[in-house]
């Protein structure tokens, strides 16, 4: 069973199948304290096969419900049928009904013209909610067309036309019911003698009370010539009304009727003709035989519906993939699912497995948590690593009552809706581009200033968030991004810095690598080392620590040698070379410098400074 991310589920129906085929098969089925009731009419005025004087049928025709005022509605059906290829407008109490589909069968005599059947069905809950117990009468159900232009339905006495409304409904003094309500349109007759119908998914827990119905037009009373109903080779009859060799003779057995001239709409107890553990049962009819004068004849018998009321306590295990998570670049995917137990007439037991299937492989498994009473649900999350032999795009696939291997546990009303899936498309990060390098003044000890925010700016122009990471694996992970890339320092020379623009619903990586370079130093022209804190010493800007192999030489105007210093070694205007003065300030003056940067990218400088106080 298929959901998407937000389900709501109706717990008295299971599955509606809208079909258009010919054959009887599964049309609704309900799991609960259900069971049904049918009403109808024919529009025949007598049986067609006794009585010649008519050929139309009459115009309208009544019937009246009576359920129990205990019993709640739960879904209705109108169905009707009659000579010819279909009217798909009746009225019911003089409301219009529009037919939901149309039903046809053939009946083709050896040289004689092809006749041809048909039924119709709509879905009339909400009337018969609305109306209750009332009488209720059909008219426009016109086949004259037919009749008048097919000379071979009334000489061949097939002319007929009826009507039902199948009532399914909810009573809390009912026992726990599987009910199956099957429809179609098959056909027997003498040149077809003999149909074999296989109604199938069924669950027979408790075969007491289990009855099967049908709904049949065209079976004459008169006609009983190799006529037989039966299931799993057990030939029904509940007689009188239905005798066990004239089951299709214009019988209702709601009423008792045996004015229901060429239609049928019977129930039989088949306690003793269906197993325990059954999941199909046979449906057998057969119409066909000679006459006392040796005469062969066959009456004509269309099948329209099957209704089975089984006894049934089982839980229905269903899963909806709720939703799911996945991460940029990363293989994890975290699920979100919710397991119903809402077709059931059970508790669904803890512990139910379920498996996680990628592309038919089994990427992990998990269980409900409690017990899942009869129309509840349970929630639940797994998080799966996909292990890289898992395509980037695969089919994601959640199975209830399955341990792994495909496999349940668990006995259920439904074996085939443990299932829900989707396709899910990991978010694979593009490869990491590259910006230009960015390249600064050393500020000292091999690190610079930078302004990542500008810098990125200058090269890519968006609106999306953008972070700025010292490493791969923390802009995979989103953590620790740069705090203040506005005045970023490096830590190493050089460094890659990484980006990570925003893109969903994933993101763009990119690098670039900031370095810094030795900038030409700046040395200034005075100085006064008079201890006031304010230009105290020979402070050649861009030099110190930056340079740190350099070596500086102070000379006086007359050529001596006064001072050398070094990056730890920084000039304060006192003397450290030649044979007096040492340690003693300089005099006001001017004085001489040569800086040797020992940087093979710049040559020694010479200057000078003058000292002042």
């Amino acid at each position: 069973m298929r959901f998407l991310k937000s389900i709501m589920v109706i717990a008295s129906i299971v599955f509606t199948i809208s079909s258009s085929a010919q054959d009887i098969n599964l049309f609704e089925q309900y799991n609960g304290r259900y069971d049904y009731i049918a009403i109808g009419n024919t529009l025949n005025p007598f049986e067609n096969n006794l009585d010649f004087s008519f050929c139309f049928p009459l115009e309208s025709s009544s019937a009246t419900l009576n359920l129990s005022s205990s019993a709640t509605i739960v879904s209705a059906y109108l169905y009707w049928a009659g000579s010819g290829t279909g009217d798909a407008n009746v009225t019911l109490n003089g409301l219009p009904i529009d037919a939901e589909d149309i039903y046809t069968v053939d009946y083709t005599e050896p040289f004689s013209e092809t006749l041809t059947y048909f039924s119709c069905y709509a879905n009339i809950t909400d009337m018969i909610i609305s109306e209750g117990n009332i009488s209720y009468e059909l008219a426009d159900l016109d086949i004259t067309e037919a009749l008048t232009n097919t000379p071979g339905y009334c000489s061949n006495r097939t002319n007929f036309a009826g009507w039902s409304i199948y009532i399914i409904y909810e009573d809390d003094s009912l026992p726990l019911n599987q009910l199956n309500l099957y429809q179609g349109l098959e056909i027997i007759n003498r040149n077809n003698q003999e149909k074999t119908i296989v109604i199938d998914n069924l669950n027979v827990i408790d075969n007491e009370g289990a009855k099967i119905g049908f709904l049949a037009w065209e079976g004459d009373n008169s006609l009983n010539f190799g006529e037989s109903l039966s299931i799993n080779d057990n030939v029904l009859s509940n007689p009188p009304l239905n005798l066990s060799d004239n089951a299709f003779n214009g019988t209702n057995s709601f009423t008792n009727s045996n004015t229901f001239y060429n239609a049928d709409l019977d129930v039989y107890n088949i306690q003793d003709n269906i197993n325990i553990g059954d999941t199909n049962a046979t449906i057998k009819l057969t119409t066909g035989d000679f006459d006392e004068f040796g005469v062969f004849r066959a009456d004509l018998i269309i099948i329209n519906n099957i209704v089975t009321v089984l006894n049934s306590q089982l839980p229905d295990a269903t899963i909806a993939l709720d939703n799911y998570v996945v991460n940029c670049g990363d293989r994890t995917i975290v699920i979100d699912f919710t397991v119903f137990n809402t077709n059931s007439t059970d508790s669904l037991p803890a512990n139910t497995p379920i498996a996680c299937y990628a592309d038919g492989v089994n990427i992990g498994q998990t269980q409900t948590e409690n017990e899942i009473p009869i129309g509840g649900s349970e929630s639940g999350s797994i998080t799966l690593m996909l292990p890289d032999s898992v395509d980037d795009i695969f089919l994601l696939t959640l199975s209830v009552d399955d341990d792994g291997t495909g496999n349940g546990i668990v006995t259920e009303i439904n074996e085939n809706n443990n299932i829900d899936d989707a396709l899910v498309e990991l978010l694979v990060v593009p490869p990491i581009q590259t910006l230009p390098d960015q390249i600064a003044c050393n500020e000292g000890f091999n690190s610079g200033s930078f302004n990542l925010v500008e810098l990125i700016s200058e090269i890519l122009i968006t609106e999306e968030e953008i972070k700025f990471f010292e490493s791969l694996e923390d802009l995979e992970a989103n953590t620790n991004d740069i705090i203040n890339p506005e005045n970023f320092s490096n830590t190493s020379n050089p460094q890659t810095i990484y980006v990570r623009v925003n893109n969903p619903p994933c993101y763009e990586a990119y690098s670039f690598e900031v370095s810094v370079e030795n900038c030409p130093p700046y040395v200034p022209q005075g100085f006064s080392p008079n201890d006031d804190g304010v230009n105290d010493w020979f402070n050649i800007q861009g030099l110190y620590d930056i340079f740190e192999q350099h070596e500086l030489k102070i000379f006086n105007r007359y050529g001596t040698l006064i001072f050398e210093g070094d990056n730890d070694k920084k000039w304060y205007g006192l003397i450290n070379r030649g044979l007096n003065n040492h340690g003693k300030l300089v005099p006001v003056g001017t004085y001489f410098y040569v800086l040797n940067p020992n940087d093979t990218n710049y040559q020694p400088v010479v200057g000078w400074v003058y000292v002042n106080y």
